[in-house]
């Protein structure tokens, strides 16, 4: 039923936009450059609505989520993953705020950015032909971050919740801002369209040069079939450097790894690596606090090692 729905969102965008590609088609621009243009501006409005429902969810339940998440305790880690997977930039901000306050344990806060999504899944929507890899990825994600913040609070024995009745009692009174600029703690009805736009042009601008880049490459090396050769002969250590590069507190590299998934630049196991590693902007919450500057370190180095792990597991357990 949904993949029928988004087929049906598709092939309205692609009569809506059939002048716009006549258009640019007869600009004489080369191939990968128009490819580039119409694929991205195909997909505004789809993540227009998505970027739109999950500003809805953030608006009248993000409270709800937050004193659920506080009240958890024990079952913090599975609740915490199963949140996180919705794809929503402000909630690794609110973790890694409730963990600087002690609410959750680091398990719970490592389940959290490493079932982030983050603007995976509302890309891979957008691509018909590639819906096959959203459940892969939302399973994988939800499963690898709940057993790694269960098995962390086991290992690390971090029970550290601390009971309080008003967050606002606590000491850290700072506002924490999402990924364009807008307030996460403290919401304003105006933002439930301003910032799905401002997303969404974010995002298109992002998918537009990344598009632009690899298809340029893809060209570029496919006309003396170097472009193969070099992605094999680097295939092992893809999941390495995609986990490396996924832990930028940026929106464009989950774009750019989603992306070159989708291009079959990278495998399945690599794509993963860069995808569990990416948080988000959660870490530059903690980065902001230099007396908590090894503990973020070590939190940093925990997600890059269940990444890698993971990455190189599912490179050669699973062909998608």
């Amino acid at each position: 039923m949904i993949i029928e729905l988004i087929n049906r969102i598709n092939d309205f965008n692609e009569g809506l936009f059939s002048s716009f590609d006549s258009i640019i088609e007869g600009l004489g621009m080369p191939d990968w450059l128009a490819d580039a243009i119409i694929d991205s501006i195909h997909i505004l409005p789809f993540l227009f609505f998505i970027f739109l429902l999950i500003e809805i969810i953030e608006y009248f339940y993000s409270e709800k989520i937050n004193n659920f998440m506080k009240k958890s305790e024990k079952t913090a880690p599975l609740v915490g993953g199963l949140a996180a997977i919705i794809p929503q930039c402000g909630f690794s901000i609110i973790a890694s705020t409730l963990y600087l306050r002690k609410f959750i344990t680091k398990g719970t806060l490592i389940a959290i950015y490493l079932a982030t999504s983050d603007e995976a899944i509302p890309i891979l929507l957008t691509q018909p032909d590639k819906i096959n890899y959203v459940l892969p990825i939302i399973g994988v994600k939800i499963v690898i971050g709940v057993c790694a913040g269960y098995l962390i609070d086991i290992i690390l024995k971090d029970k550290k919740y601390i009971v309080v009745a008003d967050v606002e009692d606590c000491h850290l009174h700072h506002e924490d801002d999402g990924c364009c600029k807008h307030s996460v703690s403290k919401r304003r009805k105006r933002d439930l369209i301003y910032h799905p736009l401002k997303h969404t042009l974010n995002i298109f601008i992002f998918i537009l040069v990344i598009t632009v880049i690899l298809n340029y490459l893809i060209e570029l090396y496919g006309r003396f079939d170097i472009l193969p050769v070099i992605f094999n002969k680097v295939k092992f250590l893809q999941p390495v450097f995609a986990a490396i590069i996924g832990l930028i507190p940026n929106c464009a590299v989950s774009i750019a790894i989603t992306m070159m998934l989708i291009k079959g630049s990278i495998t399945f196991g690599a794509a993963m690596a860069g995808l569990l590693s990416n948080a988000g902007l959660g870490i530059l919450v903690l980065l902001r606090h230099k007396d908590m500057f090894k503990d973020t370190l070590n939190i940093i180095g925990i997600i890059l090692i269940v990444s890698i792990l993971s990455g190189y597991l599912l490179q050669y357990t699973v062909k998608i």
